[in-house]
């Protein structure tokens, strides 16, 4: 590992930051969200306002003695934290914390009516009914007629830049070989990931996804071409084992991913024929470690997730959580070298993130001074911006 600087661990506690305002802000929000979502009983609305006193005004309170995963939550360091206020753990362990307490209050884990009901399902199922959905898989027919290096480009970025696909789709040679990023990305080593999937691969990709709904076909999207191009072998798409954080995907919306491909017209129902097959005759799985909810870092994952990791050609890791988890939930400086950070992951990696969150490394420094002189620290929480960064 090299000799890295610390960084501060990111909290909760100081008033105006962006950990602040989701705990106290956006947490409560998903409360009201989640009870008028579904016509939950007496029990669950008491559960829900007990949850909703407890993280804004109380401290973190143990899982019941006959939770399934209490040893494991213990593990990842309950009895630590517990009486502690939300905002004065590790953000990363209160919000994932949050999710899982959220889960308990509706039963989600039963035994009762609502076990295995998820919470966030109706906004996941409306967002992949929206027309911007239909609109974004029609632009996949004017990929038909290009070299399948330019598809791959093209749906790398639309994958990257989730619901909002559509910019990922048009092709541009604006900026395809400029030196420097194209505006709103603000660090691309998408020509060392290619080789690592060369013509005719044999290998495995990882790809650990983000959020379900539009973010999650054009994954999906991604995973198919390399497939029917022979650029990997086999593919492992990793989902959350429950639901969590409102819109991550799970098992569920996977399949529901794949069936919304198949009912849609043009060059979208070939690609999901396509992941049908493969899922049906092994090239494609799908794996619900339950590390993938841990509030954990990925230097501490498990033998058998990083032995996985090792051996598989690429792993992607999708979105904003897994890039906290991969470099570390720290304020560290953002000209951090991204692949010293890395180090800890087992393979090869490479992080397709929008930001999201003040975690950020491995930009040069003219782009972080034309960053912060041009938005001040919006650019780092706002969605706008985006990076490829691979290590080799």
């Amino acid at each position: 590992m090299p000799d890295i600087p610390s960084a501060p661990v990111l909290l909760g506690n100081e008033p105006g930051s962006f950990p602040h305002s989701v705990l106290a802000e956006r947490h409560p929000a998903i409360i009201r969200q989640v009870r008028d979502a579904f016509p939950y009983g007496p029990e669950q609305h008491r559960a829900l306002d007990a949850l909703l006193e407890s993280c804004t005004e109380g401290v973190v309170e143990p899982l019941p003695a006959d939770a399934h995963d209490r040893d494991r939550w213990r593990d990842w360091g309950l009895d630590s934290y517990a009486g502690r206020s939300w905002f004065d753990v590790p953000w990363l362990w209160s919000e994932s914390y949050f999710y899982r307490r959220l889960l308990d209050a509706v039963g989600y884990f039963g035994p009762g009516p609502w076990q295995g009901i998820d919470p966030f399902r109706p906004s996941k199922l409306a967002e992949l009914d929206a027309g911007e959905t239909d609109e974004e898989l029609a632009a996949l027919d004017a990929l038909e007629g290009e070299p399948a290096e330019e598809r791959a480009r093209a749906l790398l970025h639309g994958s990257l830049w989730g619901n909002r696909a559509d910019l990922g789709f048009r092709l541009s040679a604006a900026g395809a070989g400029a030196d420097r990023p194209a505006p709103g990305l603000v660090a691309d080593d998408s020509d060392a990931l290619w080789p690592l999937l060369p013509p005719s691969g044999t290998g495995t990709l990882c790809l650990v996804a983000d959020n379900a709904g539009r973010e999650l076909v054009p994954d999906l999207l991604l995973v198919a071409h390399l497939l029917d191009h022979g650029r990997v072998g086999r593919a492992v798409v990793h989902v959350k084992p429950y639901p969590y954080y409102v819109s991550d995907a799970t098992t569920a919306d996977v399949v529901d991913a794949v069936r919304r491909l198949l009912a849609a017209p043009g060059a979208a129902a070939g690609y999901g024929r396509c992941l049908w097959s493969a899922m049906a005759d092994g090239r494609l799985t799908v794996r619900a470690h339950p590390f993938s909810c841990a509030p954990l870092p990925y230097a501490d994952m498990p033998g058998d997730l990083r032995g996985e990791f090792a051996a598989a050609a690429l792993t992607v890791l999708k979105g904003d959580l897994n890039y906290r988890r991969l470099v570390g939930d720290r304020l560290w400086p953002p000209t951090t070298p991204f692949a010293d950070l890395a180090t800890p992951f087992p393979g090869p990696v490479a992080a397709l993130r929008t930001l999201k969150s003040d975690v950020i490394c491995g930009l040069d420094t003219d782009t972080e001074t034309e960053l912060d002189a041009a938005e001040g620290g919006r650019w780092r929480v706002g969605g706008t911006h985006a990076l490829i960064q691979v290590r080799t």
